[in-house]
């Protein structure tokens, strides 16, 4: 794919050279397009304040103040997640990505809010209790 992206990064400058603003264009936009296709949308960054609402909203009545009312040993406290969040405790994923697979898919009696909530809201409200058990603030 890479070399594909030259092959067309060659044509489009070949087509720079040309005195035609429309060609430019052309290439320019050809250029950014091939780039977007082939590595993707930027990733936006997650938004934790935003993740508190949607902590209230969607998470608080079972897990208030961090804690856990069905399950009391399993508190979203980062050491807690550490014994138990999958991902996490093995290493295998960062908190806030383990954070993000467990509310997405769910797990025992915590239900999954994949099909409920966005992807965007699902990172936002994994930044959030990332944040809160990484800096002790449950």
């Amino acid at each position: 794919m890479v070399d594909y992206i030259k092959h067309l990064t060659n044509i489009f400058c070949e087509e720079l050279k040309e005195e035609n603003p429309l060609k430019k264009l052309l290439a320019i936009a050809l250029t950014v397009l091939a780039t977007v296709f082939t590595f993707g949308a930027p990733a936006f960054a997650a938004d934790a304040a935003a993740g508190a609402q949607i902590f209230s909203a969607n998470c608080a009545a079972c897990h208030a103040g961090g804690n856990n009312a069905v399950m009391p040993n399993k508190t979203l406290k980062e050491a807690a997640l550490k014994n138990f969040l999958a991902g996490y405790k093995d290493g295998s994923k960062s908190l806030e990505d383990a954070v993000a697979y467990q509310v997405t898919n769910g797990q025992g009696a915590m239900p999954a809010f994949g099909g409920r909530l966005s992807d965007e809201a699902i990172a936002n409200v994994a930044a959030y209790v990332a944040d809160q058990a990484q800096n002790d603030k449950w």
